[in-house]
């Protein structure tokens, strides 16, 4: 169970998240707004990369504001980025091992963990090949492999879909709707691909101007006309 309690985000004179409340215990919850609609903001408000000005947030009854960014990490936190953190120099497989880092585990618990992350999002055989030659399709998935390997309760996918083509969507689609089953993490999902949310997420939430307009079944949040105002140009 994901709670959002009055959590407040200001940069200077600009309320970028405002008083948003949620409650969430579907594995798969959609994040959905307009462009500077305050999405991101609350993902780095999760990962506390950015400062709350009030409120709180809980996972699991674990409250991650209390924790400092490395401990959300340690507790079970995975997040991707709209822009994918690739380093040239490491192989696929280096990307994995250093997020296992601080996890206390064997060698073998580690080679473990890759082996089933890589396998698990199908780039297994891509295991040696260096950063630097990944091409988008191969980026992301190694993206989405390093949110697994840690054991995550909660992982934050911040637009994966972007640069991919259909058919690499819908493998995209098949490892979302895998992860939980798998993996047992809860997923917060932002995206502009409302057709990859549609398919993926129960519940959908929207942001508009750092305020929560609207949440719930994604099928009904998307017929809302309020949402179709406010995102969809309607």
């Amino acid at each position: 169970m994901i709670e959002i309690a009055d959590v407040t985000v200001k940069f200077g004179g600009v309320v970028a998240l405002d008083n948003v409340t949620l409650e969430i215990a579907d594995d798969v919850v959609g994040l959905i707004g307009p462009n500077g609609a305050g999405k991101t903001t609350l993902v780095n408000a999760f990962s506390g990369f950015v400062r709350q000005a009030g409120g709180r947030i809980s996972v699991h009854g674990t409250s991650l504001s209390d924790l400092a960014p490395h401990e959300r990490a340690r507790w079970g936190l995975a997040r991707s980025f709209q822009k994918v953190q690739i380093v040239p120099d490491l192989s696929v497989a280096d990307h994995l091992l250093a997020m296992l880092d601080s996890k206390g585990l064997s060698r073998a618990q580690c080679k473990e963990a890759v082996h089933h992350a890589l396998d698990f999002v199908g780039i297994q055989n891509i295991s040696s090949k260096m950063g630097r030659s990944l091409n988008p399709y191969q980026r992301r998935m190694t993206e989405i492999a390093k949110c697994l390997v840690g054991a995550p309760r909660l992982i934050l996918l911040d637009e994966p879909g972007g640069g991919l083509s259909q058919a690499e969507m819908q493998h995209l689609r098949r490892v979302i709707r895998g992860i939980h089953p798998e993996y047992g993490a809860q997923i917060l999902l932002v995206d502009h691909d409302v057709d990859l949310i549609r398919d993926v997420c129960a519940s959908t939430a929207v942001l508009d101007f750092g305020k929560l307009i609207a949440f719930g079944n994604t099928n009904a949040v998307l017929e809302d006309e309020v949402v179709k105002t406010a995102y969809l140009g309607r």
